[in-house]
This record gives structure tokens, sequence and C-alpha cells, in this order.
């Protein structure tokens, strides 16, 4: 024992590293399977490299016998710098992501099989997604699928579907789905089915090699490990002790990868929290964290909940949220930290004021890197870096999405302002004939464009080509819209071509027809008309999305410089910030409208909510409003669940003979002694001094729901909200003022509170 106790004794004193017992139980249970659940900023990490280093110091295990597996890059390099600096003296241990590790098992398999494979997916040459001769495909995965989706559909397959579609192969793959259950998997994209089975065989069939993705490195080494014994037990036998972190977001496939690589010795230490699984979209598996035991029997199951990141009124009220779901592990996240201050909430009068707020809060800062506005959609980052930029405030941003800037409604937005310059240019009039009121067929167009006279495509329409009495009419008035737009500034000619030329109601058929979101596309024209706000011509608008564009890709390389970070959810994890902003947490947004139509998703998307709230340290803010675009909208039920928890509701009046604070003596702030025949009997009421205890969830007749916090032979301590109010024990009792809230558990709160 002495040589443990010398081994954290002596990183104390060369590092400054001091564990707590759990996580000095962690570092020495190496033998045999261990689930170690570690919540928010509980120093995991730390303890993963710590317990390496026990392993090669003390135990004597050779660094290439140990294998770490985390989930992405960027982790996987943090751990092995952080082993460096606590260990510079030992040799690198092989850190890795799972994707790393599965390529090494197919690279060795198809060696030993003689299998000649190309690599299908990664970056894309500038052009290669939109020119390709369809004889001979360049081979990548999005561009192969395209011309699928153009064969098999008969349309131009959009930035959105692109990413539905790889994300329901990738879905598939990670859940190791048989072929004949593939039409389970929901989808909006048409024909997703067929697409993947043409797919599939092209990868097999359709080259001289063998064509492989990302998705596929996985499902082969599970099928190379599982029929490959000799190359089994060449992988068994590498390593003798295995760590997986972040396994919350691993995949079936990924586990049975896993499983299989330490069957025989069974040292497997899995490192995760099931409260932070927040990737079932693309076949994250949190319900094998809560089968650990099943799978294996003997295995160890350690706890770190003490939360050394965030302040105490933080880490209680997101404890208290986390518990509303059921599917998890009866963790209870707790922190020695002192109070620093509650969490607000933000509700604006309208949408437009939220990132004006933002704009006048983050100013104030000096460390802008010490600040994160974090949000649910992608879609939420283009309104805040317009004002961001407007104000000359540097962002970075965690996860940027140039597909705004490319998507097809921006560039039907801007054709339709070209043409107001210039009704002369037919191949203008073609991208957005069929979204505009003339009801043009595509023979119409084909016919007008064989007219070369330099002259309005609509006077050439109405004087050249065959056309019904009503589109007469309708093309007159869009020729006459068109010229009255012509110098009109941006945000007037967006709304005059959503509504008299008649593209949202073209947009709405074409979410009938092909399961595009409403609610997303029309999310883009109310972007397009903020960005366009202030500007005085359409030039300027053009010349704004372009500098916005330009704006996302030089934000991508401000990483560790002192710029306010905008992220998702999603993207935030693992990361930690002294502010954070949370926003548009509006009904249908946060949660979405999807996620309420299922119990496990309400479950991720609550999961997703508590990652958010627990990436700050002292300052959290949940900002939302009442009014979009004209539109009343309703709070988050999130953020109503956290106001209950900070701010209880107030109790219901009581009667005028009771006084509004009763002390410590037995009177009432009116100084009024209260009789029993003042109260009402209360059948739930708690009499006995032992059915009370700190941390005990209660109601007090008066004050509303409570936490017991402090309690002695005389005197209990209550935090009420906000405050803490102390109460005779003896007084309480006899009255019958306090009874359990069943409806919440208690609240863990550290000694000396």
């Amino acid at each position: 024992m002495k040589l443990k106790e010398d081994f954290f004794t002596s990183k104390t004193n060369e590092l400054g590293v001091t564990l707590n017992e759990v996580q000095k139980k962690a570092v020495l249970l190496t033998e045999g399977p261990l689930l170690l659940l570690a919540s928010p900023g509980s120093g995991k990490t730390t303890t993963i490299i710590m317990r390496i280093g026990y392993l090669i110091e003390e135990k004597g295990v050779n660094p290439t016998r140990i294998k770490a597996v985390t989930f992405s890059r960027a982790s996987a390099n943090d751990m092995k710098e952080r082993f460096k600096r606590f260990f510079p003296h030992l040799p690198p241990v092989d850190f890795s992501t799972i994707h790393s590790y599965a390529f090494e098992v197919v690279r060795n398999h198809f060696r030993r099989t003689g299998t000649s494979y190309q690599i299908i997916e990664g970056d894309l040459e500038k052009g290669e997604q939109e020119t390709f001769d369809s004889s001979e495909l360049p081979l990548h995965k999005r561009i192969i699928l395209r011309h699928l989706f153009h064969s098999l559909v008969g349309e131009t397959i959009t930035d959105d579907q692109m990413e539905e579609l790889t994300t329901y192969i990738s879905f598939i793959k990670n859940k190791m789905i048989p072929p004949d259950r593939w039409s389970t998997i929901k989808t909006e994209v048409p024909q997703a089915v067929n697409i993947l089975q043409a797919y599939e065989e092209y990868k097999r069939s359709g080259h001289r090699k063998l064509l492989i993705d990302y998705d596929d490195m996985l499902t082969i080494a599970e099928q190379a490990l599982a029929g490959d014994r000799e190359l089994l037990r060449r992988d068994q036998g590498r390593f003798d002790y295995v760590l997986t972190d972040e396994s919350q977001d691993t995949s079936l496939v990924q586990h049975a990868i896993i499983e299989k690589l330490v069957r025989e010795h069974r040292n497997l230490c899995v490192v995760a929290d099931d409260d932070q699984s927040i990737y079932s979209w693309r076949g994250a598996e949190p319900s094998y964290l809560l089968n650990f035991r099943q799978a294996y029997p003997d295995a160890a199951v350690l706890y770190m909940e003490q939360n050394y990141r965030s302040s105490r009124e933080i880490v209680v009220a997101a404890n208290q949220f986390i518990k509303r779901n059921k599917q998890r592990y009866g963790k209870n996240m707790f922190t020695h930290n002192p109070p620093d201050q509650p969490i607000k909430l933000k509700s604006f009068a309208d949408y437009v004021y939220q990132a004006k707020y933002l704009v006048r809060e983050i100013q104030k800062l000096e460390q802008l890197s010490e600040a994160a506005v974090l949000y649910r959609n992608h879609s939420s980052s283009i309104a805040l870096l317009n004002e961001f930029d407007r104000a000359g405030i540097p962002f970075y941003l965690k996860d940027a999405d140039n597909r705004f800037f490319s998507h097809w409604v921006v560039e039907d937005i801007l054709n339709f302002m070209r043409i107001t310059f210039t009704d002369k240019r037919p191949e203008l009039v073609e991208k957005i004939h069929l979204k505009m009121n003339g009801y043009l067929s595509k023979q119409q167009m084909a016919a007008v464009k064989g007219i070369d006279n330099k002259e309005s495509v609509f006077d050439n329409l109405l004087n050249y080509v065959p056309l019904q009495d009503y589109q007469i009419k309708q093309l007159q008035a869009c020729k006459e819209t068109f010229r009255e737009m012509n110098g009109m500034p941006p945000r007037h000619a967006i709304r005059v071509i959503r509504s008299r030329l008649g593209y949202e109601k073209a947009l709405e058929k074409i979410c009938e027809r092909l399961g595009f979101r409403k609610e997303y596309l029309i999310g883009i024209l109310n972007t397009l008309e903020e960005i366009a706000d202030t500007l005085p011509t359409m030039e300027d608008f053009a010349d704004r999305l372009k500098h916005l564009e330009a704006a996302v890709k030089t934000a991508r390389g401000r990483k560790g410089q002192n710029a306010v970070t905008l992220s998702t959810f999603h993207s935030s994890k693992g990361l930690e910030f002294q502010r954070v902003y949370m926003i548009d947490l509006v009904d249908g947004t946060v949660p979405s409208s999807d996620d309420k139509g299922s119990a496990d998703l309400m479950e991720e998307a609550t999961r997703l909510f508590y990652v958010g709230m627990t990436r700050a340290r002292k300052h959290l803010e949940l900002i939302g409003y009442r009014k979009r675009d004209g539109k009343e909208v309703k709070e988050s039920v999130f953020v109503t669940e956290v106001r209950d928890l900070v701010y209880p509701p107030k109790p219901n009046p009581i009667p005028s003979s009771v006084g509004s604070d009763l002390s410590a003596n037995g009177k009432m702030a009116g100084s009024r002694n209260v009789t029993k025949a003042q109260i009402p009997h209360n059948p739930n009421a708690i009499r006995k001094r032992e059915e009370l205890g700190p941390g005990m969830a209660v109601k007090h007749r008066v004050f509303g729901r409570g936490t017991i916090v402090q309690l002695n032979d005389e005197q209990i301590h209550i935090q009420f909200g906000k405050s803490v109010k102390t109460l005779a024990v003896a007084i309480c009792l006899e009255k019958g003022l306090l009874e359990p809230d069943g409806d919440r558990e208690g609240l863990q709160f550290p000694e000396g509170f």
C-alpha cells in the first residue's frame, strides 16, 4: 500500500495534482472491467492519465501494451499532450480514435486477403462537388451519392438532403442494421433505401478496387475480427489494458470491436457519462452503459460526481434538471465550489433583441475567450455573426457551417434580385421560373430560351410563346413587379419576393412535395431579411453575404485567440467557459418539434440542454423571446423547469391570520403566536425529528418548495430559491409546517454549506 500512497504523494508534489478518493480508486482498480461514470467537470481526463501512469510506473506495464481509445481526434490529441506533460520521462502510449484503430484492422485484413481498396471520404477538391462525368465518377462518397440521387429521383440533391442521407447511412452502419430492415429507419430523403443499395453495389463492383468510406472502416473491422481468428488473436495479444473514453458517444459496431479486443484479458476501463450521450442520431448507443453489468457481471462501477468546474448554483440546478430523465444511472453531481451568482433567465419581447443584447453584454468583456454563445441549430449562428461582425467583436466558430451561403434559397433570392437589374437573361429566369407567380412550364421556358433577340424575357414570353390566359395576366404582373423593385432596399425587396412574386407559397409546395422542413426554409428567408436590414442597395446585400461567408472562414482560424466562441450545444461538449449564454430557448427549437414526439428524443434533448448548462463555470444565462417574425412563441419547457428549480413558484396566499415568516422562537414575523386552530391539519406533515435530514426536498406551508441544507437539535436551515431561512425544528414539527416533496429528489450539499 505504501507504493500506492507514494505514487499519489509524488504526483501531488511534482504536478500539484491531488485526486479525491473516487479518482484514486479509479486509478488503483486496474484489473478486470471497470465502468467509470464521470459527471461534467469531475476531472475525468486527469484521472485517466494518472491511471495510465500508475500502470506504467507502479505496475511495470510496458506502455506499448496499453491502448487508449477515444471518440474524437481532438480528445485523442488532448490525452496525448496531457500524458506527455504529466509523465515526460515515460515512452508514449497508443492514444487513438476508434476509427484510427479500425483502419489499422482493415488495412491488416486487406493485406492478408490481398484486397485492393480505396478510401472515398475526406475533403473534396474545389469544384469537384459540382462537375463530374457520370460515366467516370470521381471517387468520393458525396459525389457518388449525388449522382445516384439524380439517377433514381430525377432531381438534384440539396445540401440538406445530402446531410440527411449521409446521416441515414452512418446510422445504419453504426447500428449494424441488416439490409432487410433499412426501410424501417425514418428519413425524409426520397428513395433513401434504393440509393443506399445502389451505393453499396457501386462500392463493391463499380470500380476495379473495393471502395470504402469511414463507416465501412468500422463495419469491415468488426467483421474481420469476427471472422479472422488469426487477426483477432494478433490484436488481442498486442494489448493487456484497454481504456475507452467518451464511451457514451460510442456506437454498437464500435462497442463490438472493443469487446472482441478485450475478450481474453477483460482489462477494460470504460469512461463515460450517460447523462452526456447526445449522438443517438449518428448511432451512439447509450443503453450499452446502462447494460454494462449484463456484459460484465463482475464489473466495478465508480461514480465521479464531484464537479470542480462550476459554481454551486449551476451544479445544483443542473443536477436537479437532469433527474427529469428516467433512463440513467442515479448520480448526484455536487461541488465544494462556493456560491457565486444565480442562473440568469432572459426573455425578450421579440427575437431581434436577442443578438443585440448579446453584443452589448460581450462588448463589456475584456477576456472574450472566456465567453461562449451556444445554440441548438447551426442556423442560429448566422444572425449572431452578422451582429458581432457589425459590432467589431471577434468570434471563433467552433463548428462553422458554410451551407447557409450556398443554400439554394439564398441563391434563389439573389437571382430574383439580379432580374431587377435586367430581365433580358433567360438563364436567370429559368432558375426561378418554377418558384414565382408566372406558372411557366419547363416547355415554355425552353421555348423562350431559344429566342435570342436581347429583349425582355417577359416580353418574349408574352409575344412569342403560346400561353394560357391566366399566365398572361400573371406574367404582366411579374414584369411590373420586377420593374418596381429596381433600386429598392434589399429588405423591402425580399418581402416583395416572398409575397407579391409568390416565392413563399412556392416554398410551401416544395416542402410538401420533397419533405423539406418549412420552418427551416422560412428561417433562411427571415435571416436574410435580418442581414439586409439597414443596407441601402441590393448590391450592398450581395456584398454583405460574400463578406459574411469570408468572415466564417476567418473565424475558423481564431481558436485560442481572444474571441468569443459560437458553438452548437453538440460541439460544446468537452469545453468550459467562465460565461455561457444559451440562446433561442423557445418551444419547437429547444426541445425541437420532433423531440416532443418521442420519449427517447426528449431524454436526449434533456441531456443536450444539460451539456450546455454544465459548460459554464460561474455565469450562465438562458435566453429566449416571446415573438419571432410576427408570431408568438412559447418559452422552452426546459427553461420553465430550470426557473422552477432556481426560483420556486410562490406559494398560494395564506390566511391573513398567518404572518409572512416564522422565526426560530416560534413567532411569526408579525409577532403573533400561531395556534393549531389557525393552521389546517396536514396528513402528510412531518411530525418526527428523525424524518428530517440534510439534502432532503421538502414543502413548507408558506414558503413552498425547498431543500434542507443544515439541521441541528433546535434549528433547521432550508434553502428556498436564492435565500436560506432558519426555522425552529419544534415548531415545524408541532404545527405540521413541512412535508416531504415527493415530486423531487433532494439536493446534495457539501459540508459547511
